[in-house]
């Protein structure tokens, strides 16, 4: 199994209504993806809590049943849609960890 995990910093010029509501998107658009990503076990993404010593935004916490499952989640279409409709047009930072349990 492998471990996906990954932190977003949002756009700065976001209003917190804005933040908000793209966090939420995020959430929904990625927690919305098991069963339709082959391989893809779990995920679960942060958007709440935050404390003030955090120096990012969202996380995502995924488990994939293999590393050729990460391969393939990461050129997925529903994936693909996600990133690129939910996710990459608002953010400015992104941290990878990738590991194997």
């Amino acid at each position: 199994m492998v471990k996906h995990i990954i932190l977003w910093t949002l756009n700065p010029e976001l209003s917190e209504e804005e933040k908000a509501s793209v966090k939420r998107g995020i959430k929904e658009g990625l927690e919305g993806l098991v069963g339709k990503v082959p391989g893809l076990i779990d995920v679960k993404v942060n958007i709440d809590g935050r404390l003030a010593s955090s120096n990012c935004d969202v996380m995502l916490d995924s488990t994939l049943e293999s590393p050729e499952a990460l391969r393939g989640y990461a050129q997925h279409p529903e994936h693909l849609a996600v990133a690129n409709g939910k996710v990459r047009p608002y953010t400015v930072a992104r941290t990878c960890l990738d590991y194997e349990l």
